[in-house]
Parts: structure tokens; sequence; C-alpha cells
């Protein structure tokens, strides 16, 4: 066993040599998070559009929700690719499972 590795009491040894490993280990996670709650704004910012019930405030707070998950979508993808790419640069494995 290598004793850059870290094991818990139930056997699993998980490979992180450093800190960086364990970060790009949870980057596809941790975006994959990002982008289901932003899918659950939409649907939700959605549903406060239809409920305005003509109200304007109602649906002008809505619609700004809509756009901030719009652009919260387009920020998430494009640092998902600035990341894939500057860990491909450095020769770090993006997928690496946490388990194994």
């Amino acid at each position: 066993m290598d004793l850059q590795q870290i094991q818990d009491g139930a056997g699993y040894t998980l490979p992180f040599n450093s800190p960086g490993t364990l970060i790009s280990s949870l980057l596809g996670y941790i975006f994959a998070i990002a982008g289901i709650i932003l899918v659950f704004m939409i649907i939700s910012s959605g549903y406060q559009m239809m409920l305005s019930k003509g109200d304007p405030k109602v649906f002008q707070a809505a619609q700004g929700k809509l756009t901030t998950s719009l652009i919260g979508i387009i920020i998430i993808f494009v640092s998902f690719w600035v990341v894939k790419i500057i860990l491909q640069f450095f020769g770090i494995d993006f997928l690496v499972p946490i388990i194994n």
C-alpha cells in the first residue's frame, strides 16, 4: 500500500495523492449537482411565472430568476470545459473513480 493513500475503516482505499487529485475527483459531482440545481431553478421560475396571475412584480421576479438560471447554466458549461482543458493540459484524469 502506498503511503499517500488513505484507508478508511471499511477497507476502501481512496487514491488521493494530493489535494489536486481529490478536487479533480470531486469536480464531476460538483458540476452535476450544480446543473441539477439550475434545472430545478428554471422549473421553479416557470411555475412562478405561470402562477403570477398577471401581477407584473411577481412576473418580473420570476423572469429575473429565469434569466439568472440561464446565465448560471452558461457559466457552469463554460467552467466545466475550461477545467477539463486545464486538467488535460496537466495530465490529470478528470473522471478518476473516488473509491477503488
